[in-house]
């Protein structure tokens, strides 16, 4: 792993670019509501019509990076990125009715998602040949995804209080960033440069053989992790929402609370990747210690709850999701075979963003008309996890394949 930690380092910027490019919106949602004039639910579009055109566009991306390679998929999808952002920032900085050019650059921004931090788990599989590197690796990717998560609300809040549009203002810069750390610091395997390719009637072929051989537990682990995102980004919307509107944190201050349970996920994230290695058991076990311990939490948390009260208890549901996801992105990259690798991840990177559209505006909905019941159904969807990881995450061991 040594030999290889640039390349997995510039890879691990991805994710957390990407990531502060996207989350780092949520803190500043309720202020765009005053500034431009729209409601908490057109707000929570900012974020979904990213992630919707990114859904179907990923497996296209997964597909791409199998034939062309990965760098090759990556650097054009982040420029475009970029593109995105500069269509976003000019609405919000110099039009008087923004909003709609606003979203139409981040429709234009998740199109370039979508082949990049999708791309990166199955290119993480490619650096390494040991399975415990590959689940060490992957364990640094979601870390440094959820450490975006961690920095975004503050850097987020922080950019907002000087000009309440300047986040979108650094989309483009981290992905124009991201982009020379990709093509000056990754290199692509020589296997990858080297092989045949398989002709695309007989790369569909395998893929559906393969879906077909393994749907029990691929949809138990697609189920599992579009659940899991799509309770985060649920109750960082309310959370964040609750903050400003309850508790009267803006700003900064504002940022570090809404740090304080995505800082105990990144620390769950990263110790749970540096151990769980190529042990399938002990990847099923720690993703049930972990949906078991997220679905307790929110099962504690009260409407009528303080500051205190919440913070502590999304924090150790923070902790349990990050225990699971690294255990869910090892069950899929290592289980898969290497050239459909891209493909079939990429169809867990699209449930997993099913979750981050469908989490804000049901947040939402939900603080509208059923506000009592928000921590409630959160546990009861966790719960499911559970029962997707006990009766249909078996993947077949890798001497039986």
């Amino acid at each position: 792993m040594d030999k290889k930690k640039w390349d997995l380092w510039a890879l691990a910027s991805i994710p957390l670019l990407m990531t502060l490019g996207n989350s780092m919106l949520i803190p500043v949602l309720p202020l765009m509501e005053k500034e431009i004039g729209i409601t908490s639910f057109q707000s929570s579009l900012i974020i979904t019509i990213y992630s919707v055109v990114t859904i179907p566009l990923i497996p296209v991306a997964g597909y791409l990076s199998d034939r062309l390679g990965r760098k090759k998929v990556m650097v054009p999808c982040l420029l475009i990125v970029a593109v995105g952002g500069v269509i976003a920032s000019y609405a919000a900085w110099q039009m008087s009715e923004p909003y709609l050019f606003i979203l139409i650059g981040r429709f234009i921004q998740g199109i370039g998602a979508s082949g990049a931090f999708p791309v990166v788990m199955p290119m993480v599989g490619d650096l390494y040949e040991s399975e415990e590197e590959v689940s060490k690796g992957l364990g640094i990717i979601e870390t440094a995804n959820t450490f975006g998560k961690v920095l975004s609300p503050v850097l987020g809040a922080f950019l907002a209080v000087a000009l309440w549009y300047l986040p979108f203002v650094a989309i483009p810069v981290l992905a124009l960033i991201a982009v020379l750390l990709i093509v000056f610091l990754v290199s692509v395997p020589k296997e990858d440069q080297e092989e045949e390719k398989q002709s695309f009637r007989a790369f569909l072929k395998k893929v559906k053989e393969l879906l077909k051989q393994d749907a029990r537990w691929l949809t138990g682990v697609f189920l599992a992790g579009g659940i899991l995102i799509f309770v985060l980004f649920a109750f960082l919307f309310h959370f964040s929402s609750l903050l400003e509107d309850e508790f009267n944190k803006t700003g900064y201050v504002k940022g570090l609370w809404l740090a304080v349970p995505l800082l105990f996920l990144c620390i769950a994230s990263y110790v749970s990747g540096s151990k769980i290695g190529s042990d399938q058991k002990r990847m099923k076990i720690l993703l049930l210690i972990g949906s078991l311990l997220t679905a307790g939490a929110f099962f504690f948390i009260r409407e009528s709850g303080g500051l205190i009260h919440y913070t502590t208890w999304l924090s150790i549901g923070g902790v349990g999701i990050g225990i699971a996801l690294p255990c869910l992105d090892a069950f899929i990259t290592e289980g898969i075979p290497k050239e459909e690798r891209g493909t079939i991840t990429s169809l867990y990177s699209s449930m997993r963003f099913i979750g981050v559209a469908l989490g804000p505006p049901i947040a939402a909905l939900m603080m509208k008309h059923l506000p009592n019941y928000i921590y409630v159904t959160f546990a009861v969807l966790v719960a499911l996890v559970l029962v997707f990881t006990f009766f249909l995450i078996n993947p077949p061991s890798k001497e039986s394949t």
